[in-house]
């Protein structure tokens, strides 16, 4: 079927908003880019440049030798990863349960994990510290990794489910009649064809973990486990604020969510859509 070609006007409505709302959201990320090239004397005089007289990369070893970024990009790292195992995994077992099987109330529940996600962070602070504080979690990852897992499991969880419902469970049948268990048919079955679903699951668990900020800055106070969105509130001080050092350490934060997104960018979409359509 031929497609009808555009015409100038309807050209210039699609691209012209496009531009502008590409425009508004790069700004942004440009100018950090540029403070972070730019020696801190330079960026507080009073002469404003576009870009650098002297372009320095000093900022970026300052942030990660001086000011420790070193450890907090490990914090932040270690507790993504580790959360984006367990949502993941948890997700393909409840996502199949709400997929394959029937039982009262299935409706309900799934209503009820929906509304989960309704609940500010906030309300959840002062409870969960009293918690983990009971149980000696206060100051350690674990609170973290918990706390991710918990609050992304629902929604991740019917995302999911969204996935296996576009799986036809003849396939699985299949497998069955050929004397292969339940398990087994999930392992060599289901997850081979689920590898939308399971890129696209990492990497909004991946990248939610990475940028919690309210959570671990209430439940962390030991600044050798600060994760970078803690550390970099702590970068701004109360007389003096090394913009430099702070805008070369929101750069390197934004380095593993942009090369993720670039690399599997295929799947997350193909993911999406097919959650979307078929759920």
């Amino acid at each position: 079927m031929l497609q009808r070609k555009r015409t100038l006007g309807e050209k210039l409505l699609l691209y012209i908003p496009m531009a502008l709302m590409l425009t508004f959201i790069l700004i942004p990320f440009i100018w950090t880019i540029i403070l972070s090239l730019t020696d801190n004397l330079e960026i507080i005089s009073s002469s404003t440049r576009l870009f650098p007289e002297r372009p320095t990369f000093d900022n970026y070893i300052h942030a990660w030798t001086t000011g420790n970024f070193s450890q907090y990009f490990w914090n932040t790292f270690i507790t993504s990863s580790i959360s984006l195992v367990f949502i993941v995994f948890f997700s393909i077992l409840n996502g199949y349960a709400l997929s394959r099987f029937k039982f009262k109330g299935k409706k309900a529940f799934s209503v009820l994990l929906i509304t989960t996600q309704i609940m500010p962070i906030i309300l959840l602070i002062i409870p969960l510290f009293v918690i983990f504080s009971g149980v000696g979690l206060i100051n350690t990852h674990a609170s973290l990794i918990i706390f991710y897992t918990a609050r992304q499991l629902p929604f991740n969880s019917i995302m999911m489910r969204s996935f296996i419902n576009g799986i036809s469970v003849s396939l699985e049948e299949a497998a069955w009649v050929d004397g292969c268990g339940r398990m087994r048919g999930i392992a060599l079955i289901l997850l081979p064809l689920l590898k939308p679903g399971i890129v696209a699951t990492g990497v909004i668990a991946f990248v939610s973990s990475w940028n919690e900020f309210m959570i671990p800055f209430a439940f962390l106070t030991n600044q050798n486990l600060f994760p970078i969105p803690v550390a970099l509130r702590f970068m701004i001080g109360e007389f003096s604020i090394n913009f430099g050092a702070l805008a070369a350490s929101s750069v390197i934060a934004l380095i593993p969510p942009v090369i993720m997104f670039a690399y599997i960018q295929k799947f997350l979409v193909t993911g999406l859509s097919s959650g979307g359509v078929k759920g």
